[in-house]
């Protein structure tokens, strides 16, 4: 530091290992500074390896940096809160998609006369379309971007939610939701190209808060319901729960690619141009030095998902994804069923007796069964403030086992002949507790994987997901009819089993940077980048 420099202090900063600075600099063996006549010598600071960079100096990371180190230094700011508001949309178009379900099944089920299993293969049908094209979608955006597969998985649904509302007969109407289906398996990949923008610190409540937009989706769906049915009718509901994806695909035009993705592909330029775009509307600067270029050419392969380090890691997630499917979708479709029956006891009277008079007989949701549902469609608030509150401090697979286990219990307490009133409390703590714990498994997965294979590794989990809710409806909806005790049981013991599956997970991925490479160790990116190897001599 030279006293004499007009009062400034300047500190060169150094790291050991290679340096790309140019051939004039490397002769010297010093940095020197003219202003305005004034020719002053900067005095070299060494730092070791891993030494942390003081903040005012933005980051300056040697010669290089990576995607990681620009978003760590460009922080939290304008840019994410408008992806959040983008991403949220995509989440609430997906929630309202999935709650219409609940309320279209009772209403078809009368107005067609429908027997149980086609109300049931209805449900199920969107569940397929989601299976079949949450790996494709995955494939699709580790290959040709993030924005290019969730625009058009978002222009698909949109089309198609439309048409299913001109469905005249059921075989369309069967046809045209497997097709929505099939776009919303797209709709997850908002969150790989979300989580890909964020700060460590900030990503874990900020993927949670996502969840605020698919609660504000059920509730907006069941209010939409309770003022079209009675008048409009169910047709009117399909068009108009496309809403959201109107907007998101009006707005989608502004998202920019991935940054992690574009340096993984090799664009080093669109990288660094996204970036700047970003440090420009959060006013804050970039890391001084060359973006690094870590570019793989196999993307996206499925045995990259299994792999020694992933193997059982991948296999343990499907699983918690399925169990987490399974039962938050079978726990809405239960809900009418045993808010039209009043409680467990009475719904297997009812079964009783419907079976001895008509096997088409069927009810309309009424008022007060619009107003329960609206109730416990508002559990998933205190279920994301609760899952916010615990996924920093005790753990993202602790916070996954604890949400299984509280719905477990929950699911157990059903069997008690309770009232109407403590059937709401308990389904309202079952699904606050089931819905945090599928964000859970949202902010785990795109942390566990590294950028070469995090959109098809949350395509895979999305995709066996769809498989649990693919099976749901016909235990919710059919099995329900043959014995409610069995019903309850098997939610219960899946999530038992998804409760240990948490547990073993053998990653816990709470602090911890985004993995760009699979050949890297957790936390490479972030610290040790001027490592040098043993036969170098530090300057």
């Amino acid at each position: 530091i030279h006293p004499d420099f007009c009062g400034f202090r300047v500190v060169k900063f150094r790291r050991t290992g290679e340096s790309s600075r140019s051939d004039e600099d490397g002769i010297s063996g010093e940095h020197e500074v003219q202003i305005e006549g004034v020719r002053t010598e900067l005095e070299p600071v060494e730092l070791g390896d891993g030494a942390a960079v003081p903040k005012e100096f933005a980051n300056p990371t040697d010669d290089t940096f990576m995607v990681e180190d620009a978003v760590e230094a460009i922080g939290f700011g304008k840019f994410q809160w408008k992806l959040s508001v983008i991403t949220g949309l995509a989440w609430m178009a997906d929630a309202m998609e999935m709650m219409i379900l609940s309320i279209l099944a009772p209403q078809l089920h009368c107005e067609w006369r429908l027997p149980s299993w086609k109300v049931a293969l209805l449900t199920s049908v969107v569940f397929v379309g989601m299976m079949s094209s949450s790996t494709l979608w995955g494939n699709i955006s580790d290959q040709y971007g993030r924005k290019t597969g969730l625009k058009i998985s978002v222009l698909w649904t949109l089309y198609y939610g439309i048409l299913s509302g001109f469905a005249p007969i059921y075989s369309w109407i069967l046809v045209l939701r497997g097709l929505v289906g099939f776009g919303i398996g797209g709709v997850p990949q908002s969150v790989t190209l979300y989580a890909e923008f964020l700060p460590m610190k900030a990503r874990a409540k900020c993927i949670l808060l996502i969840e605020v937009f698919w609660a504000l989706g059920t509730v907006f769906e069941v209010l939409l319901a309770v003022v079209v049915m009675p008048t409009l009718g169910w047709r009117w509901l399909l068009i108009l729960s496309a809403l959201p994806l109107l907007l998101f695909a009006v707005l989608c035009f502004w998202l920019p690619e991935s940054a992690r993705y574009d340096v993984l592909s090799g664009n080093q330029e669109k990288a660094l141009a996204t970036l700047k775009r970003i440090a420009t509307e959060n006013g804050a600067p970039m890391p001084l030095g060359k973006l690094v270029v870590s570019r793989q050419e196999d993307r996206g392969k499925m045995r990259d998902l299994f792999t020694p380090h992933f193997r059982w890691t991948t296999l343990l997630l499907w699983f918690i994804w399925f169990s987490n499917a399974f039962s938050y979708y079978g726990l809405v479709l239960l809900t009418t069923e045993l808010f039209q029956a009043g409680d467990v006891c009475s719904i297997s009277s009812r079964r009783q007796e419907v079976k001895a008079k008509c096997s088409l007989t069927c009810e309309y949701l009424t008022e007060e069964d619009y107003t329960d549902l609206l109730w416990t469609t508002l559990s998933e608030f205190p279920g994301v403030l609760v899952t916010l509150w615990i996924i920093d401090r005790i753990g993202r697979k602790k916070t996954m086992a604890l949400s299984f286990l509280v719905f477990s219990f929950c699911s157990l307490l059903l069997f008690v002949c309770v009232g109407r009133n403590v059937l709401t409390v308990l389904l309202f703590i079952a699904r606050a507790f089931i819905s945090g714990g599928f964000q859970a498994a949202y902010v785990y997965t795109p942390e566990v994987y590294p950028t070469a294979t995090r959109a098809l590794g949350l395509g895979t989990c999305s995709g066996m997901a769809r498989v649990g809710a693919l099976i749901t409806p016909f235990i919710a909806q059919v099995m329900l009819e043959s014995s409610v005790y069995l019903t309850l049981l098997v939610y219960s013991g899946c999530c038992l089993l998804a409760a240990l599956a948490s547990c073993f997970l053998p990653i816990e991925t709470k602090g911890r940077a985004l993995q760009e490479s699979s050949h890297k160790e957790w936390g490479q990116e972030m610290v040790g980048r001027g490592s040098h190897s043993p036969g170098e001599s530090q300057e």
